[in-house]
């Protein structure tokens, strides 16, 4: 008998379908709209959100959740529909980024901790009744410089595990998110011997907690050379290294992985998913959750124009379909350009 957790981890990675991270913070977003001159306010966080959550080719067809941040999960849409029921009635899954973010780690210089475990379980109790359904908590891991160490590692990974258990007692899949950044200069090789061994941690540290694994999604980077390294890997070896490291780690037991851009650029956080789908064979599902990969066309084109809504919306469609078709590992370039 499936649990009803382990029935919405199976509807997260649904074939064809992968999750839409909406779950920047108000400074992260602020970012992300100077780049597009558009003034950092509540209404305007929400008018933006609601555009997306209103793109119905998109959200019925290829997204099968959202990930909101604290704000969005409590905002009502401009004719006072809470966003979490735009969200249900495309058919999609509304969820919630619990952790506090980042601190630095005591004793290992330049490497984080992720907080946000105090109160944890009033907070989840609170998120399933405004309509949560699942949650994330993202950990960072860095290489470079001696970076990362085992004591960030094993800090994150038993976070991680915490959060991941108290998520199932209280009612929410957790998705895992131990990103390996690509920030560094470091090549392919180590991007996978670090990806690796990060997993392996998580995994034991998950055992540990004892989560059932079949009621979680994993949410990793691919593995893939730093962006300062002036040797860049192929869109077909990044795949080959990332389907080989997961083989390694991941139990068959969770139901699916849905990856994070982590800074790709649009095309290639597409092409790498599809040309992994396409190796086959593969005991979980394998989608997207991206972020930055599914919004920066849909935000250029709004602009923070009313009048610019049906571009935009038009522009997220066509990313969302993209990445939908790379989960079934039949993205092309030539259909890319189709559009």
């Amino acid at each position: 008998m499936t649990s009803s957790l382990a029935a919405v981890a199976k509807a997260m990675v649904a074939p064809g379908k992968g999750i839409l991270a909406a779950d920047e913070s108000s400074g992260t977003i602020k970012k992300r709209f100077d780049a597009i001159q558009v003034e950092n306010t509540e209404d305007n966080r929400r008018d933006y959100r609601e555009l997306l959550f209103r793109s119905s080719d998109a959200m019925q067809n290829y997204i099968s959740g959202v990930i909101l941040y604290d704000e969005t999960i409590r905002q009502k849409a401009k004719d006072g529909t809470p966003l979490t029921k735009l969200i249900e009635q495309a058919g999609s899954l509304p969820g919630i980024k619990v952790d506090a973010g980042t601190k630095p780690l005591p004793f290992c210089p330049g490497e984080l901790i992720t907080e946000g475990l105090d109160g944890l379980d009033k907070r989840i109790a609170e998120y399933v009744k405004l309509g949560a359904k699942f949650a994330k908590w993202r950990a960072v891991i860095d290489i470079g410089g001696g970076k990362p160490t085992h004591a960030c590692i094993n800090a994150n990974a038993h976070a991680l595990a915490r959060y991941a258990a108290l998520c199932v007692a209280g009612g929410l899949v957790p998705i895992v998110e131990p990103e390996v950044l690509m920030d560094g200069d470091h090549d392919i090789e180590t991007c996978e011997r670090v990806t690796e061994w990060v997993l392996k941690e998580v995994y034991q540290q998950l055992f540990y907690a004892r989560v059932p694994l079949e009621e979680t999604i994993l949410k990793p980077n691919m593995v893939i050379a730093g962006k300062k390294c002036p040797k860049q890997a192929s869109r077909e070896e990044v795949a080959e290294r990332t389907v080989k490291v997961l083989k390694r780690c991941v139990p068959p037991a969770v139901p699916g992985i849905a990856f994070l851009s982590g800074g790709q650029s649009d095309e290639d956080a597409t092409a790498h998913l599809s040309l992994m789908n396409a190796i086959g064979g593969l005991p979980w599902g394998l989608t997207f959750s991206y972020g930055r990969a599914l919004q920066a066309a849909p935000q250029k084109a709004w602009s923070g124009k009313a009048e610019n809504t049906a571009a935009a919306q038009k522009a997220f469609a066509h990313r969302a379909r993209m990445n939908g078709i790379a989960a079934l590992g039949k993205w092309t370039a030539a259909q890319e350009k189709a559009a």
